[in-house]
């Protein structure tokens, strides 16, 4: 199969309508329908049922649609780490390090600062993104390595090393009733009157049916917690970036956090391999 059959059946088998697959590639419809008729004789396998109302996935279409997303990124992600393996400047590779913004900042601190001090660092680019983005970011090439935390992000194709556990807080505002408490459960937590928990988006941009909040970064959410709006579950280290605004309680049926450095398998990148040995070391 070309990269190029790849992308055309991507994009007939994601908008499930030959004209509109044919408009996004910026093509004619005929030789796009012609193409897919040819990868389906290649392949031997019917891959979308056509009709005069609808176009529909057949069971082998799911499977080489899931396939073909994988192949495409993967090579996006091969173009883009070797476009930055070969800088203006020779030897001035740099590495790209991808973190959720506002988590694990004492240890990232440290990391940068522990780095730069070991002989042939090179410089170090932060990728600071949103809930869960550090996983794409990486498996599409953008990031060389990243700081993940389970069990909230999928380390499942990385090569990984644990640099922390920690528990989790409740985080509430300064004047609420169980801001002076030595702990609280997650029960009790999650059905505080007036103080919803929030609602992170999806992969897809989308929300979850609830009535707390939606929020997209932990600045916003603080800001909410601190008026009044809603309440907070997260790692214990984030008790360092609270105002006098906030409060901290431990949550003693949470599950503990396990932060950790992840790379792809199949670097070869001598920085990303400074950069987890000395994470490892911290």
């Amino acid at each position: 199969m070309e990269t190029r059959e790849l992308r055309y059946f991507v994009a007939v088998a994601e908008e499930l309508h030959f004209g509109r697959a044919a408009e996004r590639l910026g093509m004619a419809q005929p030789p796009l329908s012609r193409a897919i008729g040819k990868l389906e004789r290649h392949l031997g396998a019917v891959l979308l049922e056509r009709s005069s109302r609808a176009v529909t996935l057949t069971e082998a279409g799911a499977v080489l649609l899931r396939e073909a997303r994988a192949a495409l990124d993967a090579m996006e992600a091969a173009e883009r780490r070797t476009r930055r393996a070969a800088p203006a400047a020779p030897g001035q590779a740099g590495v790209v390090l991808a973190t959720k913004a506002g988590a694990s900042s004492e240890f990232l601190a440290k990391l940068l600062d522990a780095y730069a001090a070991e002989p042939g660092a090179v410089t170090v680019d932060l990728l600071l993104c949103g809930i869960g983005e550090q996983e794409q970011l990486l498996r599409d090439g953008r990031a060389d390595v990243a700081l993940l935390h389970r069990p909230f992000d999928a380390t499942a194709g990385f090569d990984t090393e644990e640099v922390s556990t920690e528990g989790q807080i409740a985080i509430l505002p300064a004047w609420h009733d169980l801001a002076g408490r030595s702990g609280v459960h997650l029960a009790e937590v999650s059905a505080l009157p007036g103080l919803p928990m929030p609602r992170w988006p999806r992969a897809d941009g989308t929300y979850p049916d609830g009535t707390g909040p939606e929020v997209h970064d932990h600045t916003q959410l603080l800001q909410l917690v601190a008026l009044g709006r809603a309440v907070m579950i997260a790692p214990d280290s984030c008790r360092a970036q609270l105002g006098s605004d906030l409060a901290a309680v431990p949550v003693l049926d949470a599950p503990s956090v396990t932060t950790v450095i992840a790379w792809p398998p199949q670097s070869r990148s001598v920085a990303v391999a400074g950069l987890v040995r000395t994470a490892a070391r911290l």
